[in-house]
């Protein structure tokens, strides 16, 4: 009949009509108006672009805590200048639309790195916190500064709470103890150095270093290259830098004033005896600086906290939460038992940010305390996390492989596994010698790549050669990744024959 006829025609019409709707509504949106807020009646497309993207980013979590999943597809520098499925990384003459605009938004995470994923071993900064996660898309949505208390109230005081319990943990008391969040350890590290060398000589700010007698800083072999850097970039000169296991502290000709102890060095995870270098500092008189990096995450374990002995005893602290307490990039911290100090270093009270007379406490415009101008808010998701939960970290083991051999003869002080794989021995008859061996970590590191489904590091040190690095520091990761790694190795490693003997390369 007709009306039977009508029925099936607008229920079609309904159904196929609805079905183009929410199956694709960006294409039909995002081209009739590409005007996102603040542009007038623009709400409703921002909300429609922003839960396109909320989607991309959710299946992306998924996707890198699912083992059956790549940690990375890997592609050469040229390929991806080339273009991947067009996907372009150059700069179009017109404005695109906001679906290329996803588009390009998925793609770019497609050919990065999933460094939440349980297999990636490679970095100290690994996994994905959701809380942490939540706190850094606030964060970005607020877009303030920190550089004052009137553009940002709450971050200024949320600062203020964490760094004096990250100070109490450190054993330090109420009246002493000052702060702030840096760009990174390298920034933390080097705000040590510059407080340090103002702390014996304030005349430094006005009258540069020649001014100065020639200065000398101590830290172990071991420690992380921006110690180093720092006096670089602070013109003492890294010739005056020594790297000794037994510091002699009267260089001739040279001022002693500064001494790096570092908890958890970056490839063995390694302490020094904080306790006894804050004795001998203590009698010359240095600044003890602790580089807590990798290792500060510790001083929250009842367990682990000893490793870090003495720390308080320490002239300031480099903690980055980002790496064993698992908070999302960047977030470090520069803390300093003197109160005050960092004011009195890097204060130049430029008088359209830090009027004096504000109808407020203007202690609570942090900025002069550093060396930049803009700084991002790098505490609320380590507050909001802080507020969520207690870090304890428990890490994988796996029983010794007689195809693998350990760089250390004794049980890692920290989360940082290292090793060689050694070939089988019809293989290591045909790779005689060290210099072999130093090819063997880099080939199987090239081949694991192009394959994807996990990532580890190598690096050499010193007299040893090149050898894994395997970092535990995500919450993710099961025995079962460690035990997949470990096979993951061997397979790669099974077949070296192509390497040649180079007699002339050193190793």
């Amino acid at each position: 009949s007709v009306s039977v006829w009508l029925c099936h025609h607008v229920f079609w019409g309904f159904f196929v009509g609805g079905w183009w709707w929410w199956k694709k509504p960006s294409e039909q949106l995002f081209h009739e108006n590409t005007h996102l807020l603040p542009a007038e009646n623009g709400e409703k497309v921002t909300r429609l672009f922003l839960r396109e993207l909320l989607n991309i980013l959710l299946a992306y979590i998924n996707k890198s805590q699912n083992r059956s999943s790549k940690v990375l597809d890997f592609h050469y520098p040229h390929q991806l200048k080339e273009g991947r499925e067009g996907f372009s990384l150059e700069l179009p003459d017109q404005p695109e639309n906001l679906e290329q605009l996803l588009v390009d938004c998925r793609d770019t995470l497609k050919y990065g790195v999933k460094t939440g994923h349980p297999r990636f071993f490679n970095q100290l900064s690994t996994g994905l916190d959701i809380i942490g996660l939540a706190g850094e898309w606030l964060t970005s949505t607020a877009n303030t500064n920190m550089f004052t208390y009137e553009v940002a109230p709450v971050f200024i005081l949320m600062e203020e709470v964490i760094l004096k319990k990250m100070q109490t943990f450190i054993g330090w008391s109420e009246e002493e103890g000052d702060g702030i969040f840096s760009p990174g350890g390298t920034m933390s590290n080097l705000y040590s150095v510059l407080l340090a060398r103002y702390h014996f000589f304030p005349h430094v700010k006005t009258e540069g270093m020649h001014a100065l007698p020639r200065l000398a800083l101590f830290t172990s072999a071991h420690s992380h290259y921006s110690i180093k850097k720092s006096a670089v970039t602070l013109g003492i000169g890294s010739e005056n830098v020594f790297l000794l296991k037994n510091p002699v502290l009267s260089p001739q000709g040279l001022f002693p004033f500064y001494v790096n102890t570092t908890a958890g060095t970056t490839v063995y995870g390694a302490f020094d005896p904080i306790s006894d270098i804050a004795d001998i500092c203590e009698n010359h008189g240095l600044w003890l600086h602790v580089d807590g990096a990798w290792g500060g995450g510790l001083l929250l374990s009842e367990r682990h906290r000893t490793k870090l002995r003495g720390i308080e005893r320490a002239s300031s602290v480099t903690w980055n939460p980002h790496k064993m307490m698992c908070v999302p990039l960047q977030c470090s911290a520069i803390l300093v038992r003197k109160k005050g100090l960092l004011q009195k270093c890097n204060q130049l009270s430029a008088e359209y940010l830090f009027q004096m007379d504000k109808h407020y406490d203007t202690s609570y415009d942090t900025g002069d305390k550093t060396i930049q101008c803009g700084r991002h808010v790098d505490v609320f998701k380590l507050w909001l996390m802080w507020k969520a939960k207690v870090v304890h970290s428990t890490h994988p083991s796996t029983k010794p492989s007689a195809a693998y051999g350990n760089i250390l003869q004794h049980i890692p002080e920290h989360s940082n596994v290292c090793f060689w794989y050694l070939p089988t021995t019809t293989v290591l008859r045909r790779l005689k010698g060290s210099v072999h061996v130093s090819k063997v970590a880099p080939k199987i590191k090239a081949k694991m790549m192009e394959s994807g489904a996990t990532m580890v590091g190598y690096q050499p040190l010193g007299d040893k050669v090149n050898f894994f690095r395997c970092v535990f520091s995500n919450p993710a990761t099961q025995k079962a990744d460690v035990d997949f790694l470990v096979d993951e190795i061997a397979r790669l490693g099974s077949n070296l024959s192509h390497l040649k003997y180079e007699p002339n390369q050193g190793v």
